[in-house]
């Protein structure tokens, strides 16, 4: 099945990627960062992310536990990605939805995850 690549990015563009794949779903998450920056996450495997910016050019955030990585812009500062694991080990990113170009949120399924009680 061949699988579709998209562009993102945050606004200003310092940060800049595109990712392979299909979005059958997005995950909104109701934790202390998640519900502060708005984000709408599609999980995939890190290797389907490529970035076309410089890896230093996004700042990092981590907390709580520290497991994953919040990537963020420290020009604009939008979130497009955060890094982390999955719990069979695999690298995955968390990419968000909203950074990506020309995206219909509308037509993309959302799942709400309670992560205030993870």
């Amino acid at each position: 099945m061949p699988s579709t690549r998209y562009c993102g990015s945050c606004h200003c563009g310092q940060v800049a990627f595109e990712v392979e794949g299909e979005i059958d779903s997005g995950m909104a998450c109701n934790c202390s960062i998640c519900s502060r920056k708005g984000s709408l996450l599609w999980f995939v495997p890190r290797e389907r992310l490529e970035l076309k910016t410089p890896e230093g050019a996004a700042a990092t955030y981590t907390f709580n536990k520290h497991v994953i990585r919040h990537r963020f812009c420290p020009t604009c500062g939008i979130h497009p990605y955060g890094e982390g694991v999955d719990p069979k080990g695999n690298a995955m990113a968390a990419i968000n939805l909203r950074c990506i170009e020309g995206l219909d949120l509308g037509a993309v399924k959302v799942t709400e995850y309670n992560g205030r009680e993870s």
